[in-house]
């Protein structure tokens, strides 16, 4: 009887424990990307703006030709949008990943791609 009970609790807890610790891994990447909020600038007066929600973010690009806006969502600990008819997505980097060499020496960075990057002093 004690073999059974014990059987029918583990079955029933394990589900529990992984839904758990899903919505808490999710919940974490949430707090990654809330902690992005704002303006990171790259090179040349460019820059990555950041509003909203990890269920809806707002984010406003501008390169040389100017600013254009784009919604994106959380993903784990990215932040991903279409451009252009192309997926990209943003990670948090070092100035090195960013692949700019006028970002070389930060330390608290997003990038996009290599040779797209916006970083925080």
């Amino acid at each position: 009887m004690y073999r059974t009970l014990h059987f029918l609790l583990a079955a029933v807890a394990v589900p529990l424990l992984l839904a758990g610790c899903a919505k808490s891994s999710g919940e974490q990447d949430a707090r990654v990307t809330e902690q992005w909020l704002g303006r990171w600038n790259g090179p040349e007066g460019t820059y990555l703006d950041i509003s909203g929600t990890p269920a809806d973010y707002r984010l406003t690009i501008a390169n040389l030709d100017g600013p254009r806006r784009f919604v994106g969502r959380a993903q784990g600990a990215k932040i991903v949008f279409v451009r252009d008819g192309v997926v990209e997505s943003i990670s948090t980097t070092d100035g090195e990943a960013t692949g700019m060499k006028w970002l070389l020496d930060k330390q608290n960075c997003l990038t996009v791609r290599s040779g797209e990057g916006y970083c925080r002093d």
